[in-house]
């Protein structure tokens, strides 16, 4: 069996919710070992989010944390005791990263700052993500997703014009973040291999939406090279002045379609439609015409009620027109193209049994991702980390329970 691609990195997670989780995930799906510190009793509150496993609300059974955790082992450590700084600075002495996701204030304030650390290991990354970033006059602010996704400026590109901005549904910006803190954390560990010592790297989610891959950084550009603000775009079909063609996302039988249209792809969707007569109609020859543009949404509407998604997919095809089915969740499990490639995986864990999770969000042919646990039960590995990593005896254990350590 091949290596995977992170195998023998050691990481520490001190990381809640969602974007550090996701962060440390992504090391850990391909080799990372990594190590989840939880807090004794309540754990990661991502053990109380949704959705849960046959709508059982129990910590155990969150999906957002089992599919957040996966490959990781789990302990319970109380750093708000001397003991439970003592003994996170003992696994701090092995390891090659850190990841907290704290307000700026607590790591310095429990004596765990950067500036510490490195004198326990030199050669360590630390990797502190927070809303706002270490520094600056927002650094202390607390903030929601949606709090993020506005004052980062992603939400005034989101929506329709004329009407007020949107969110994205979820919570697209916590995974964007924790994308992005994965890629630093990487730069930072190949540079401390490199040059045999760490350093701190502070990811502000705030700028991962001010400056993000998306379409907000060319808005950026915009303003910045020529003063132009880009607000919302317009409905489709207003986008491409009245084009009586479809454009934009439409019902059908089932559920919905996205079809996309030039002028010069008329003969495409006459063809799709099964409708010839359409190519000599008088009412159709001027492409641009809104009383024809409604015409045409009478019979296009109607065509559409006739057929399910995935059927217009294989018309569309057929017709080369660029087109594809809205899927749901159940679409996706069933789609040939993911199955294919094997994206979705099947994990055993001991509170739900067998459940399907999404997989690798890119293939190694050499060091490939995989599953070698589920998400950890809350302290599962109490035992193996603190007695056979640090070599605490077990009853240690017991008095360490007792007092709230771990």
């Amino acid at each position: 069996m091949l290596e995977q691609a992170l195998s023998g990195v050691k990481i520490i997670d001190l990381t809640w919710h969602i974007s550090g989780p996701y962060c440390t995930k992504l090391l850990a799906d391909y080799g990372a070992d990594v190590i989840k510190v939880e807090r004794p009793g309540k754990g990661d509150p991502a053990r109380t989010m949704g959705p849960f496993f046959k709508d059982d609300p129990h910590p155990e059974k969150s999906g957002l944390f089992l599919h957040l955790n996966t490959n990781k082992k789990g302990i319970t450590l109380n750093l708000k005791t001397a003991t439970g700084r003592k003994i996170l600075k003992e696994l701090v002495k092995d390891a090659d990263i850190l990841v907290e996701s704290f307000r700026p204030h607590v790591m310095p304030d429990l004596g765990l700052d950067y500036e510490t650390l490195k004198k326990v290991n030199p050669g360590l990354v630390m990797v502190s993500i927070s809303s706002f970033g270490q520094t600056g006059p927002y650094r202390e602010f607390k903030a929601a997703e949606i709090v993020e996704y506005a004052v980062g400026g992603e939400m005034y590109s989101t929506g329709i014009a004329g009407r007020e901005p949107l969110k994205l549904g979820g919570n697209v910006v916590q995974y964007q973040a924790g994308t992005i803190a994965s890629v630093a954390t990487m730069g930072a560990l190949f540079a401390a291999e490199g040059q045999g010592n760490g350093q701190h790297v502070d990811v502000s989610i705030m700028e991962t939406q001010a400056g993000s891959a998306d379409r907000r950084i060319i808005y950026l550009m915009g303003y910045i090279f020529a003063g132009v603000i880009t607000t919302r775009w317009p409905p489709p079909r207003e986008a491409v002045r009245m084009l009586i063609m479809p454009q934009g996302v439409y019902p059908c039988k089932d559920g919905f379609v996205n079809t996309l249209s030039l002028p010069q792809w008329w003969p495409r969707y006459i063809e799709a439609l099964g409708m010839p007569e359409l190519k000599d109609d008088p009412k159709f020859q001027n492409l641009f015409s809104a009383e024809a543009g409604m015409e045409f949404d009478a019979i296009w509407y109607s065509w559409l009620a006739d057929h399910d998604k995935h059927e217009l997919f294989d018309i569309f095809l057929k017709s080369k027109i660029a087109s594809a089915p809205v899927n749901n969740p159940e679409d996706l499990l069933g789609n040939v193209q993911l199955k294919a490639r094997e994206y979705f995986v099947e994990i055993d864990h001991a509170r739900t049994g067998k459940v399907t999770y999404p997989g690798a969000p890119f293939k190694l042919t050499e060091s490939p991702w995989k599953i070698r646990c589920p998400a950890p039960l809350l302290g599962q590995h109490n035992e193996e980390i603190y007695c056979k990593q640090l070599g605490y005896p077990k009853e240690d254990l017991v008095k360490l329970r007792e007092g709230g350590i771990i």
